[in-house]
């Protein structure tokens, strides 16, 4: 082995004995829906300044997810009930009464001016604020001069050097930051050791630190930084409580926590398994084909592939991400689409073969690898810039699909380029795999390149038909929407939340059977508390619920009515909001990357068949009259993220084709990219379309509208690669006046490299 391959096996063997430790001794953190967890009902209250209505209601539930996000709890479940009413669901929550205790608090943040002693009242001063302070000691405080709406970042450090112990850092903004530098500006114009020369930091009511302005402070002068440190006695967890508290800020309303129990999973054991049973025989099916594809090189792509899973889950597990259903079906999609680096590197070897007669296996393999580098590293790339910016500037689920598919990009990156790399090169030295071709899967061409090669098809000799008919697509989608409506699920429009209490138990599985084949398929149903049954659906009118309870009765026997409430939606309008900027940002980064990468048309190009894909996928699920709600979301971001990947293949293989024959048109290199480009298209597709299908037909009804989606999105994204992606570039290339691509200089290393393979019976002489 070179010395290349044995640091990739070592590097391979290292990162996969640490993935296996992991996975088997840390356990994963579930979400609701497969293990259940704490759910809270907190009551808000008026405050002095607000009133507790739904605007003020939703502010505050705002608020609490973003304490709840601090708190490391992923997927939560926060939804209005009523008008002032709040339901929480955690998930997998280690300490319910540290979680309720710290969501419940206020976090009134307030800094003020000591005035005194507040044992002592000043003439003509009038009463103000008493609070003792850390000590104990009566301080006379001014009134609030800056309040907690005015930091901007909020974090807790230990200070080892000046022995402060845990201290929280406070960030203000620009107009705060002056207000601060003036307060303590202030402060400083009195004596050193004067009462008067210290700040109040209040909390609550309660002050929790009353630092002294530092000597070295002028009068009126203040602490330039508009920055400061909050000191105290504060252990780890305080400190960082204190933190997030701070940086979620204050809630607009005081909540009062009035009901706190146990849920249930909303699925079934019999839906989990089915799932579980319907992901290993999709991932097995893909494993099998592109074994049979590519030989021997296949079964170590594969073998890869299980690497990848392994690494993977570990980095989910233990970066703490929740793991939903969804979640782990587009863990098991990722494993599908994985395959696609292996693929590049095996269709560009299979062509380094085909062109190149006497090169050996190795060689072919080596610079199927080189080659296939640049689709993978920009197809890569624009993921992750999309998983940064949902991770970012998202929140909610969106910014766990963002950590999901983050880890699974770099991960597959990993498998494909270490792993598989390693793997094939130590076989491509073995005489007997480069000598027998049907061994090795790409001495031989694919059947789709032969008759691609055979029959030479000219796709773009008339690039606007294409591009009618995806105008005609795209305007049956808009009229499906229009017509149709979109249904929205309930975790965008809410409804209501009805418990049920029945005389003989009933399982959620029999439950959410016997509620579908009443005709209330999407009703969503857990446990809750001592046997009784929480059902969340859609609007219900006082029959349809008649009709509800009928159904369980069928099931439970005598059913009665518990709680009966309507709930606001889950995903509220601030996280719409928040998805949308952080797509919308996404986008238009993916599309300034592409521009520099390759071209401003290939760019437009790429953007267009991705919202060409979004619009059909919606306009799909509004003919079908299928829901779209939080599983929907989650599909059409992988969606977005397999269509961006897939035009940017195919374009570089336009650039690279036309560096080569500059003089060449571009709809002649374009329809030659597309044709080499197909069998690896053909081949990704047919790996996640295995696992897509076993997750649609065993899945069972909690997957199949998940696996329904990508099914279509996977469809419609192979199509406008190609005939969407494609045409739209062309017309723009034909008004565009950018010269083509440079073509590549090869390195020095590969000239000589290039001299060394010289025939040895050439003595270099010529006539």
């Amino acid at each position: 082995m070179t010395r290349a391959t044995t640091v990739r096996a070592v590097l391979a063997a290292a990162v996969l004995l640490v993935s296996v430790l992991i996975t088997l001794t840390m356990s994963p953190r579930l979400g609701l829906d497969l293990q259940g967890g704490t759910r809270m009902v907190l009551q808000a209250k008026d405050s002095a300044t607000a009133k507790a209505d739904r605007e003020s209601t939703d502010r505050t539930l705002e608020v609490l997810r973003e304490r709840i996000d601090s708190l490391g709890v992923s997927e939560p479940t926060l939804t209005r009930s009523g008008e002032d009413r709040i339901i929480v669901e955690l998930p997998d929550v280690q300490d319910p009464r540290k979680a309720a205790e710290v969501i419940g608090r206020t976090a009134q943040l307030s800094f003020h001016a000591v005035r005194g002693s507040g044992t002592e009242q000043e003439k003509g001063r009038a009463a103000g604020l008493k609070l003792p302070d850390e000590e104990g000691r009566l301080l006379d405080l001014g009134e609030a001069r800056l309040t907690g709406a005015g930091v901007k970042d909020a974090g807790a450090s230990f200070d080892a050097q000046q022995g402060a112990g845990w201290t929280v850092a406070l960030d203000f903004h620009k107009g705060a930051g002056r207000d601060w530098t003036r307060l303590t500006g202030e402060a400083a114009c009195h004596p050193v050791q004067d009462e008067r020369r210290r700040v109040a930091i209040v909390l609550d009511d309660r002050v929790i630190s009353s630092p002294q302005v530092a000597p070295s402070v002028g009068c009126n002068v203040g602490l330039p930084s508009g920055s400061t440190q909050i000191t105290g006695s504060f252990g780890a967890d305080e400190a960082r409580d204190l933190a997030l508290l701070i940086k979620g800020g204050a809630l607009p309303l005081p909540v009062e926590i009035v009901e706190q129990r146990t849920v249930g999973p909303t699925l079934g054991a019999a839906a989990i398994d089915a799932s579980a049973r319907a992901a290993l025989i999709g991932a097995a099916a893909t494993a099998l084909f592109i074994t049979f594809v590519y030989r021997l090189f296949g079964a170590l792509a594969a073998m890869a592939l299980a690497a990848y899973g392994v690494i993977s889950y570990a980095a989910l597990v233990a970066l703490g991400v929740t793991l939903t259903l969804p979640g782990l079906a587009g863990f098991v999609l990722a494993i599908g689409m994985a395959v696609d680096a292996n693929v590049l590197v095996f269709e560009r070897a299979r062509e380094e073969y085909a062109e190149r007669s006497g090169r050996s296996l190795r060689s072919a393999m080596t610079a199927g690898f080189r080659n296939a580098w640049s689709a993978v590293a920009d197809s890569n790339v624009t993921t992750l810039i999309a998983a940064g910016l949902l991770f970012f500037l998202g929140s909610g689920p969106v910014k766990g699909f963002g950590v999901t598919l983050a880890i699974g990009v770099l991960a597959s990156m990993f498998s494909a380029l270490v792993i598989a790399r390693a793997l094939t090169e130590i076989a491509s030295r073995s005489r007997f795999v480069g000598d027998y071709r049907g061994v090795n899967g790409i001495a031989r061409p694919g059947r789709v390149r032969i008759w691609l090669a055979r029959r030479d098809p000219q796709l773009f000799r008339s690039p606007r038909r294409w591009l009618l008919t995806s105008t005609a697509l795209i305007a049956v989608a808009v009229l499906g929407i229009v017509v149709r409506g979109v249904d929205l699920g309930v975790e965008f429009t809410g409804g209501r939340l009805v418990e049920y209490s029945t005389s003989r138990p009933v399982d959620v599985e029999t439950a959410r059977t016997v509620l579908a084949g009443a005709g209330f398929g999407d009703a969503e149903v857990t446990t809750a508390g001592a046997g009784d049954l929480s059902v969340r659906t859609g609007d219900l009118d006082n029959q349809e619920e008649h009709d509800l309870r009928a159904a369980l009765a069928e099931a439970g026997g005598h059913t009665t009515k518990v709680r009966d409430e309507l709930i606001g939606p889950s995903l509220g309008d601030e996280l719409r909001r928040n998805a949308l900027i952080a797509l919308t940002v996404a986008v238009l980064v993916q599309l300034g990357y592409l521009a520099v990468r390759f071209r401003w048309t290939f760019a437009l190009a790429s953007v267009a068949a991705l919202v060409h894909d979004v619009i059909l996928l919606v306009g799909a699920f509004a003919w079908l009259g299928r829901t779209v709600d939080g599983i929907f979301l989650a599909a059409l971001l992988t969606v977005i993220g397999y269509s961006v990947n897939d035009s940017v293949v195919v374009f570089d293989r336009v650039r690279e084709l036309w560096a080569k024959a500059r003089r060449e048109s571009v709809t002649t290199i374009a329809n030659r990219a597309v044709l080499q480009t197909v069998p690896r298209t053909v081949n990704t597709g047919m790996g996640a379309l295995f696992i897509l299908a076993a997750l649609a037909v065993l899945g069972g009804d909690s997957l199949e509208d998940f696996a329904l989606a990508l099914l279509i999105g996977i469809c419609v994204g192979t199509y406008s690669s190609v005939l969407t992606a494609v045409p739209v570039a062309l017309t723009l290339e034909k008004r565009a006046k950018t010269p083509p691509p440079a073509r590549k200089r090869a390195s020095g290393r590969a000239s000589r490299a290039g001299a060394k393979r010289r025939d040895p019976l050439d003595n270099g002489a010529r006539v």
